[in-house]
């Protein structure tokens, strides 16, 4: 049985709202280069208008880890919802929901249901989610720099 390791936090933009949820679910096969991981592949299937599945494959060391994602988009919402349907972390669930900060600025609201199949205890789940929290937080950092480039205001 998994156990539900939760974090969460958020990342401003200065770019207006629109502009970077679309930006963000604009998916392409280089997405992983915009993060520094230059050998990672991604495929990219669009089911619908507002359903793509991601496949990630990323070359480690230990061989290749093989990521699928189901991701729903919500453009009204200016919100997306991916679900892991494979990989080390399978049935995990992020939730991105982008706000605007005035006229040129925004925010990403980000949420996490990490799925762990390794019981850490209460101490060891407390400290994953600290550093899930700033893994994702630090690669969301070097997303916004590349989407200020892209896009600017």
């Amino acid at each position: 049985m998994p156990y539900p390791i939760r974090y969460c936090f958020t990342q401003r933009f200065p770019v207006p709202a629109r502009k970077a949820y679309r930006w963000c679910t604009d998916y392409s096969p280089e997405d992983h280069a915009l993060m520094g991981d230059e050998a990672a592949e991604r495929k990219i299937t669009r089911v619908t208008d507002a359903t793509v599945i991601l496949t990630d494959t990323f070359h480690t060391c230990d061989g290749d880890v093989e990521k699928q994602k189901l991701v729903q988009l919500y453009p009204d919402r200016l919100r997306w919802v991916s679900t892991h349907l494979t990989g080390p972390n399978k049935y995990s669930q992020f939730i991105y929901e982008i706000s605007s900060e005035g006229k040129g600025a925004s925010r990403l609201d980000f949420t996490a249901l990490h799925l762990e199949y390794e019981n850490l205890g209460s101490v060891g789940a407390k400290s994953l989610a600290e550093k899930l929290r700033k893994e994702d937080s630090a690669a969301w950092k070097l997303l916004a720099k590349a989407m200020t480039k892209a896009v600017g205001k």
